[in-house]
């Protein structure tokens, strides 16, 4: 096995520049419940040493603690109550509540409810939380409004409200988009120059296709996407951009309008997302993240289904750089652990360059 020679964080901005670091970098999504059951099965007592075992360069990510109102008992701090939904192998916090459904008007809300402001978070730890970790990826900041919005007003009513109540949209976006970025901008100021990477996320993708029209994402979304991705960029970092599903209609305005650097998940079983085509069409100007398919090859593959699939992501997506290979979502606990071994020992034999 060749040597390692560079840093897990020379390593990740290497792919994200689109070069050829050492090896291909690793990541790792996962569900709580199978990361137990991975440490489980290796035997071993903490994450970290699942990092160190099977070669995973996993950023550490950075924020501010929460000091603001104490919530209603089971509600966050934007008054949306979550009740605990068990799946038999494991659970989840499912949105019961929506705070803001009820409202017709920006004069009610103003009348009625109290936003979360930034004096709410105390910025004073994140220079502790990246001490020591310079040779890892640090990630810090970032937005993904509508998830927010959609549990405020409620999944249903949220889309009705692009065409229905599109002042009130806008209000609203703006009130969330606003929030995150002086946030972002607070923790470039505790740790300048440190954070390499900012999460500017929203699912736009279905199985088959956009969940919002590309009209409704360029007006509502695109412009404060822009900024945070202007913000990210004039502090020195990348953007990485999480955008679920079928989203291939609208990736030439998150590259040319909004100026993503990384693209997560590649969801490549969802229609338009190829790997050769995305690879071909966008790869002089993204890198890639992700795209080992976890709806079928992870929880109900073989190994050898797993082993293939990851030589395939990084002969397509790792050709001349650019490729940070992960699951193209959570890891869920429905599947074996012997596959997600799998994934990342034949990540790390047949990754290097």
């Amino acid at each position: 096995m060749p040597n390692e020679w560079m840093t897990p964080r020379e390593r990740w901005e290497a792919a994200i520049r689109r070069g050829r670091p050492d090896r291909i970098p690793l990541d790792y999504w996962a569900t709580a419940e199978a990361s137990r059951k991975l440490m489980d099965h290796l035997g071993l007592s903490d994450m970290d040493q699942v990092y160190a075992r099977l070669h995973i360069d996993r950023p550490v990510f950075v924020g501010p603690a929460y000091v603001g109102p104490t919530p209603a008992p089971g509600r966050n701090y934007w008054g949306v109550e979550h009740r605990t939904i068990d799946y038999g192998t494991g659970s989840y916090a499912e949105a019961v509540s929506s705070p803001l459904a009820g409202y017709e008007t920006v004069a009610q809300i103003e009348a009625n409810y109290t936003w979360p402001t930034i004096d709410w978070f105390d910025f004073s730890g994140i220079a502790g939380q990246a001490a020591g970790q310079e040779r890892r990826p640090i990630q810090g900041g970032g937005s993904e409004p509508l998830l927010v919005y959609k549990q405020l007003r409620g999944e249903a009513q949220a889309f009705m409200d692009f065409i229905e109540r599109p002042d009130l949209m806008r209000y609203i976006l703006d009130k969330l988009f606003s929030l995150a970025y002086e946030t972002t901008a607070r923790i470039y100021r505790a740790i300048p120059g440190q954070v390499l990477i900012t999460y500017v996320a929203e699912d736009m993708g279905a199985q088959d296709g956009l969940m919002y029209s590309p009209a409704h994402i360029r007006e509502f979304l695109l412009p404060w996407m822009r900024r945070m991705a202007q913000l990210v960029h004039e502090n020195g970092a990348y953007v990485f951009h999480h955008n679920d599903g079928a989203c291939r209609a609208i990736l030439p305005d998150m590259v040319e309008t909004v100026g993503i650097d990384v693209l997560n998940p590649i969801q490549w079983r969802c229609a338009g997302m190829a790997r050769e085509g995305l690879k071909a069409d966008f790869g002089d100007r993204l890198a890639f993240h992700g795209a080992v398919d976890n709806q079928y090859t992870i929880p109900f593959g073989t190994v050898e289904e797993v082993r293939a699939e990851v030589a395939d992501d990084m002969a397509i997506l790792g050709a001349g750089g650019g490729y940070i290979l992960a699951p193209c979502h959570n890891i869920q606990s429905v599947g074996p652990a012997e596959n997600v071994v799998a994934l990342y020992e034949a990540a790390y034999e047949g990754g290097w360059y």
